[in-house]
């Protein structure tokens, strides 16, 4: 697996996951947006990926790896996107739920502690979930083009 791959992989799926986290302050665009990004945002990135030609042949084992980089880097960014602004319309409009949760556990100190916690928890089962959507993507890209990837195919230099 290609390491400056994986990297580029997070930070696409880390703007994604902002964009998200700005459009799930929508009241009724945000439910879809937040099951989109726990469920199978991986798949959603994948097949954008394979369509412009920036990935290769996959096979399963690396569908997982993509997946779970994109469900964990994509729900990183979009707490990190979601949460200021929404605490800060939790001050402004009181009667906003999640935004006054958010500044009842920002002001207390054990409970910044205890969402930071929570946040890796959930960005933990994102990463899960976004592995299977990515395993299966994968498991249909093979299944529709009938190319695998070769067992024993490595990117080893031999230097004579």
């Amino acid at each position: 697996m290609n390491i400056l791959l994986l990297k580029q992989i997070a930070l696409f799926s880390a703007l994604v996951g902002g964009v998200i986290g700005i459009i799930t302050l929508i009241p009724f665009i945000g439910t879809l947006a937040f099951l989109t990004l726990i469920l199978f945002l991986s798949a959603i990135i994948i097949v954008y990926l394979k369509k412009n030609n920036l990935i290769g042949i996959i096979d399963l084992k690396e569908g997982a790896i993509i997946g779970a980089v994109i469900g964990f880097a994509s729900f990183i960014a979009f707490a990190i996107v979601f949460m200021p602004i929404s605490a800060i319309i939790g001050l402004i409009f009181k009667s906003y739920y999640v935004g006054h949760l958010l500044t009842m556990f920002i002001t207390n100190f054990g409970g910044f502690f205890v969402m930071i916690m929570l946040l890796i928890f959930i960005a933990i089962i994102s990463a899960l979930m976004n592995a299977f959507s990515g395993v299966v993507t994968a498991y249909i890209y093979e299944l529709l083009s009938g190319l695998k990837k070769a067992e024993n195919e490595n990117i080893d230099f031999e230097i004579k």
